[in-house]
């Protein structure tokens, strides 16, 4: 049930930025996989959702256009391909793993394991 984060970092507005999420063989072939963030002093929210069983995704309006979600079942990981970034993009993300069969509303904050977060920062 390991997740793990990484990437994110310091980028400029209109920049890109790559993160990862990698988790055990078992957990990245069963459980749906969840983007989430947390600006300073805001709520964590779900952005981004990707089911094991059907491949469906899910955007939030936030960050559609702008953020992909992809999988490599090779090597259990998850990209997220951020572009566009703008200052208020700035947060912590967080990927944790679920057990949901479809994708198609914001992934829960009741998810069975999280990874610790990677900060990503957009500013001039």
């Amino acid at each position: 049930g390991q997740v793990v984060e990484s990437g994110g970092g310091f980028v400029e507005p209109g920049g890109s930025l790559r993160t990862f999420c990698s988790t055990s063989e078992f957990t990245f072939g069963y459980y749906a996989l969840g983007w989430f963030r947390q600006a300073p002093g805001q709520e964590r929210e779900g952005i981004l959702c990707i089911s094991a069983y059907d491949a469906s995704t899910y955007y939030s309006d936030s960050v559609k256009g702008r953020f992909t979600i992809s999988r490599d079942n090779a090597k259990n990981t998850v990209y997220l391909q951020m572009n566009s970034l703008k200052p208020e993009d700035t947060a912590v993300y967080y990927c944790a793993t679920g057990i949901i069969r479809h994708c198609s509303d914001p992934p829960p904050l009741g998810m069975d394991y999280w990874g610790k977060g990677t900060l990503v920062t957009v500013s001039s």
